[in-house]
């Protein structure tokens, strides 16, 4: 076990497979590899645990939760009195850092070490096949070589536009928005997604008057409109600005304040300016070149998370740009480790099974999301829209929460609408979106739904308690059955 920081015992090694990357995707990567009796080394550049565990799953749903629970609490008689006043922004702030393990990741690299795994503190290239270079930070170079497999898993970074002025006004970019140490009086938004909305909704419940600039015709437009739509109702009630149909034309300081123009022809002013954006591939100081790639590119992969048009190459979680989401990745590096495995041990792979052991199927047919607004947004599988694209007879059947009756015990005035997408071919679920309070916590039964092919006929038998709000199951199959 090696942290170089702290070690030179190894110089140079040969494994069985080398992980350049040490977030979740990584991590899980190398915990299979590891479990399955192979050496491994893992290289990080920066912190063990990644971006997900420092600038975004852990802080920025940190920052959410106070805002949620204020938002659950406030629509109850009894407590709604009570949480009236503005939020504890410093310990709000505080709570965060703890998450986020104040930016220290001895408990990741303790992790890795327990399961056995070596740790490389340092920048890995790839410098051809099967080969790695570490270039650490006390200057020393490096090179591990991998018998079986080299695994991409370096993630994305916030990807900006080319704006004049951007660079002189230092924007905001999700690290900045979910590590901020201090409340701006004032925050522009620019994007319509995940990242801007949960950042829009946290800032603003936490005292920043916050502009939503939204190029699109509506948020979270990978999801059902109506999702959209309902968080936009929401954050507006709140307080926030949402600007629709809005691209920003350019972007300056002026005496301490962004000043932000429009192609509407408005001028907006605010503290800072938080870009979210996209994201773009962390693949262009890789080495990728050296085995025929290009630099900074996604890399596209098969089901068993091979890199296409190589034998030892895998690329695992936002690299291969499949679904770009930290479950997801964790998923697929699942999958990646027993085909890793699999072909070290010479075993054939359970390739005529597309739900087997070794294909990340659910990266097309069944891949979960939730967004942590308020209202929350929660879907898996396909939305009407991409499931007409692809061809399916479909009929989408939807139904509002307040015909639910767990919903109205949750909250007074609850509001929020549930859809299934139906492939009324085959009588199984293609796709379900919910939107209201809570309803992250309903998703796994649609994703089991979704991913286990689970017939309607079979739906209807599996009950869900009353009152609670998963009867909203019940009054979907209704309204399908008519």
């Amino acid at each position: 076990m090696t942290d170089t920081e702290s070690s030179e015992e190894t110089t140079a090694g040969a494994y069985d497979v080398v992980v350049i990357g040490a977030g979740p995707v990584g991590e899980n990567v190398a915990d299979r590899t590891r479990a399955a009796g192979l050496s491994t080394a893992v290289v990080e550049s920066e912190l063990a645990g990644g971006e997900c565990s420092y600038w975004a799953c852990m802080p920025s749903k940190a920052l959410l939760r106070p805002v949620i629970a204020r938002a659950d609490a406030g629509r109850l008689p009894g407590l709604a009195h009570l949480v009236q006043g503005p939020l504890d922004a410093a310990a709000v702030l505080a709570r965060r850092d703890e998450k986020a393990a104040h930016w220290n990741d001895d408990g990741q690299v303790a992790w890795l070490q327990s399961v056995g795994a070596d740790f490389y503190r340092g920048h890995g290239r790839i410098a051809g096949t099967r080969r790695v270079t570490v270039d650490g930070p006390d200057g020393e170079n490096r090179v591990l070589t991998a018998r079986h497999a080299v695994v991409i898993s370096t993630g994305t970074r916030a990807q900006l536009p080319d704006l004049p002025g951007l660079a002189q006004v230092k924007p905001w970019t999700s690290r900045e928005a979910t590590s901020a140490k201090r409340v701006p009086d004032r925050l522009i938004v620019v994007g319509g997604g995940v990242v801007a909305v949960e950042m829009a909704t946290a800032w603003q419940a936490l005292g920043s008057h916050v502009t939503l600039l939204v190029r699109g015709k509506g948020l979270l437009p990978r999801m059902e409109p109506f999702a959209g739509e309902l968080v936009a109702e929401a954050l507006t009630e709140a307080g926030a600005d949402v600007r629709l149909g809005t691209s920003v034309t350019a972007v300056s300081r002026e005496g301490g304040s962004v000043v932000v123009l429009t192609d509407t022809g408005d001028c907006f002013g605010a503290d800072e300016i938080l870009f979210a954006t996209g994201r773009a591939p962390r693949t262009d100081d890789l080495g990728l070149d050296t085995v025929g790639l290009e630099p900074g590119s996604w890399l596209p992969v098969d089901d068993s998370l091979r890199v296409s048009g190589s034998d030892w190459l895998y690329a695992v979680g936002d690299t291969n740009h499949r679904a770009l989401l930290t479950h997801q990745g964790k998923y697929q590096a699942r999958i990646a480790g027993a085909a890793i495995a699999a072909r070290a041990a010479g075993v054939p792979l359970l390739e005529s099974d597309p739900w087997g052991a070794h294909a990340a199927t659910a990266d097309h047919a069944a891949v979960p999301q939730v967004v942590f607004t308020d209202p929350e947004a929660a879907a898996v599988g396909l939305s009407l829209a991409e499931a007409e694209q692809a061809g399916h007879r479909v009929r989408a059947v939807d139904v509002e929460f307040s015909s639910v009756a767990g919903a109205g015990l949750y909250a007074d005035g609850y509001r929020g609408r549930a859809r299934m997408v139906v492939d009324l071919d085959r009588e199984i679920l293609r796709g379900v979106t919910f939107v209201g309070p809570g309803v992250g916590e309903l998703l796994h039964s649609a994703t089991i739904a979704v991913a286990g092919e689970v017939p309607i006929d079979r739906l209807w038998h599996a009950v869900p308690s009353y009152p609670t709000v998963s009867e909203v199951w019940l009054r979907l199959l209704e309204a399908y059955r008519g």
